[in-house]
């Protein structure tokens, strides 16, 4: 199974309803529980399956940024190559565009973990997300359902 984790923190001097919006452009289908860390400032947070990477999925077909994609992911691979962690700016989300700043923001970006119960699991997930390509385009594209 494919175990999603993502987070966003609130900072003070920003809006609730804008990270909540940010998150909800990026990942529509998933719940994000808040979580208040002090009195002006907290964590939207949410654990989840692979179903709440879809709409990144499409968004990185859209934007044609799959060879970033699959770079970002690599550079979070984990020694035992199954899980990767990531990060987007919660700036760019917030108009429902992906962007993968070299690291992280200033007023933090949202941060994605992605694991998987076994190595061949995690590499069909990769594949499904960031498959290889030639000239940009896809050599493949798996379902979700595969994953």
């Amino acid at each position: 199974m494919i175990h999603v984790e993502i987070y966003a923190d609130v900072n003070p001097t920003e809006s609730r309803d804008k990270v909540h919006s940010a998150l909800s452009q990026i990942f529509p289908d998933t719940e994000f529980e808040f979580e208040e860390l002090s009195q002006h400032s907290g964590r939207f947070s949410a654990k989840s399956d692979i179903y709440a990477l879809k709409h990144l999925h499409y968004l990185i077909r859209e934007e044609e940024i799959i060879d970033t994609s699959r770079t970002r992911l690599n550079v979070g691979l984990s020694e035992d190559e199954m899980s990767t962690s990531f990060i987007i700016s919660k700036q760019v989300a917030t108009v429902g565009r992906l962007n993968y700043p070299a690291q992280e923001e200033t007023l933090g970006s949202i941060n994605i973990t992605v694991r998987a119960d076994s190595v061949e699991e995690f590499e069909r997930f990769y594949d499904w997300l960031t498959p290889p390509t030639e000239d940009g385009v896809p050599d493949f594209e798996n379902d979700i359902k595969d994953v």
